[in-house]
């Protein structure tokens, strides 16, 4: 029988309405207890690695969570099960696709609705997470297992705010479905191309948008301020104002790395529009183009590279490198 661990970091899954709101109350042993059927399935030990609403969550605590992987993959457990809140879930799991190189699946999970809501979904989601897990077919990589589908941590986005079906891979599609009869491939299992040599990131990103009649000065105060790097969450294939385009070339000069990435749900930046601010101007000026990554997991791969490479030809070729859409159907 394959050894799972899951892992617990509260959530929504974790939590129970209360005066002031909901709040995490049950630890991953509760989650655990709450779901028998998954003794018919693995045998499952839990870890708590911290008690938070993933909004609150800090890189200090995915750091953690990163430790408690590699620990559980040093116990020769066959997968790894994290319970995390939805807001930030895509997030904290392409960090973990990044930075860990254990040899297990990291399978992500949580709820939309309180363990004390009327049709709770954390209880169905736990389960379909550990069959997920225990699987042999996933070898690696980190995913998120909700709602009956499973989805690459690379590509994977939280595309509902409230609904039970939170996820969805523009672009690629799910990795998988879970069914009545077991878990259905689409596509081969796959993580992020590039691993980066680093825990924890140590870099300060400010992530800056661009819309209409939207000027320059919060990238120009990020940059005064000392950041270490800045995403610009672009129009379209990575176009911005005038404003921001003209300000770019500063930031630039002024040792700041520039990532593009577009805010459109779907597609990639793509060299074409002339003109200030337009995505073939700004890539001249020497921009990173983000491909189709959304701004704010180009943000963490930005963090992350700054802070295990010196040289900025290095922190571009991770950019340059990473996977592009996967379409293979199984």
């Amino acid at each position: 029988m394959p050894h799972i661990r899951v892992l617990s970091t509260g959530g929504t899954i974790a939590s129970t309405d209360g005066p002031n709101g909901a709040t995490p109350s049950a630890d991953g042993g509760d989650l655990v207890a709450a779901v028998p059927k998954l003794e018919e399935i693995a045998s499952v030990d839990v870890e708590s690695v911290c008690d938070e609403l993933s909004f609150h969550l800090s890189f200090s605590q995915v750091t953690s969570l990163v430790h408690a992987v590699e620990r559980a993959a040093d116990d020769d457990v066959d997968g790894v099960v994290v319970t995390h809140g939805t807001d930030t879930m895509e997030e904290s799991a392409y960090y973990l696709d990044l930075v860990s190189d254990v040899e297990i699946p990291i399978v992500f999970t949580g709820a939309q609705r309180p363990a004390d809501s009327p049709g709770a979904d954390g209880p169905a989601n736990l389960l379909q997470a550990v069959q997920v897990a225990a699987d042999e077919r996933f070898e690696d990589g980190a995913y998120i297992a909700f709602g009956n589908l499973v989805h690459a941590a690379r590509w994977v986005t939280k595309a509902r705010a409230g609904q039970p079906e939170a996820y969805a891979s523009p672009g690629a599609g799910p990795v998988a479905e879970v069914t009545a009869d077991g878990i259905a491939l689409r596509r081969e299992p796959c993580s992020e191309s590039v691993s980066l040599p680093v825990a924890e990131t140590t870099a300060r990103i400010e992530m800056i948008p661009s819309g209409l009649a939207v000027d320059a000065r919060q990238l120009k105060r990020a940059v005064a301020d000392g950041v270490d790097g800045v995403v610009l969450a672009a129009s379209g294939i990575g176009n911005t104002t005038p404003e921001i385009g003209n300000a770019i070339t500063d930031a630039i000069d002024a040792g700041v790395p520039v990532v593009v990435a577009t805010r459109c749900f779907d597609g990639a930046v793509a060299a074409r529009y002339g003109g200030p601010g337009g995505s073939r101007t700004i890539r001249e000026h020497g921009t990173i183009p983000a491909g189709d990554l959304p701004p704010w997991k180009a943000r963490i791969k930005l963090g992350l590279a700054l802070s295990a490479y010196e040289r900025l030809e290095k922190v571009r070729t991770a950019f340059e490198e990473q996977r592009g859409v996967a379409t293979t159907e199984w």
